[in-house]
């Protein structure tokens, strides 16, 4: 069973930067989405943001111009650069890959913004 795993969580104060990683531990054919979801306390989850096959991207209005998806096809991993973090970014961050005849999700890593 193939499994997302996600890193790069942490603590940050605000105004800090973080970078996220998500890396498939197998090949997973025919992905055409990759996203990145979060979920904070008492709230459901979220679409941060989102990338295509054709890279088309869309993100968060509140994240729209601090966060960036990016992909790396050589190493099957996905990014979620965050920067200028704020501590309503505070949540459990979780990868989601999409193919064909299936959806997968990371176990979620924690991101707090606290100073």
């Amino acid at each position: 069973q193939v499994q997302l795993v996600e890193s790069g969580g942490g603590t940050v104060q605000p105004g800090g930067s973080l970078r996220l990683s998500c890396a498939a531990s197998g090949s997973i054919f025919n992905v055409y989405a990759w996203g990145w979801y979060r979920q904070a306390p008492g709230k459901q989850r979220e679409l941060v943001a989102k990338i295509t096959a054709g890279r088309s991207t869309n993100y968060a209005e509140s994240v729209k111009g601090r966060f960036t998806i990016s992909r790396d096809n050589a190493k099957n991993t996905v990014y979620l650069q965050m920067n200028e973090l704020k501590p309503e970014d505070t949540a459990v961050y979780y990868c989601n890959w999409v193919s064909l005849t299936d959806a997968y999700w990371g176990q979620g890593t924690q991101v707090t913004v606290s100073s």
